[in-house]
């Protein structure tokens, strides 16, 4: 974690341990993410390599295959945030509860103050917009 509590982009998308903030799950992931497949879809369609049927393209299925760890991994951490397990995503699978799960991970604040994952990372950044240095 650097010095203002934000984790760096490799322990972002590729360490399980630790915990995230909603920015780093939001700002960090899921829009740069949508917006990737964004781009992905469009090149799927320009370079031809779309599925004609109306299926996802090539390219979309190397992009979503590339993400798949990354997306696990932030989504672990945000579990982590929230003082849950990350095993607490495979609810996502089932239908109804996956609201739950984008409430959880998305719109809720995680547990104030270190938990069984780590300290909590809004502390560092505190400390960091004070301007306080150790």
């Amino acid at each position: 974690m650097s010095k203002t509590g934000r984790l760096s982009w490799n322990q972002l998308l590729f360490a399980v341990e630790g915990r995230a903030t909603r920015f780093d799950y939001w700002m960090r992931w899921l829009v740069p993410y949508f917006i990737g497949a964004l781009i992905v879809a469009f090149l799927d369609d320009a370079l031809g390599t779309a599925n004609p049927a109306g299926g996802v393209g090539v390219l979309m299925v190397i992009y979503f295959i590339a993400a798949f760890w990354p997306n696990l991994a932030v989504g672990i951490k945000r579990c982590h945030d929230r003082d849950r397990s990350g095993w607490f995503l495979l609810i996502g699978l089932v239908p109804l509860l996956n609201i739950w799960l984008l409430v959880e991970l998305g719109f809720l604040r995680g547990t104030a103050g270190p938990n069984r994952f780590g300290a909590d990372p809004l502390d560092g950044m505190a400390v960091a917009a004070a301007g306080i240095t150790t």
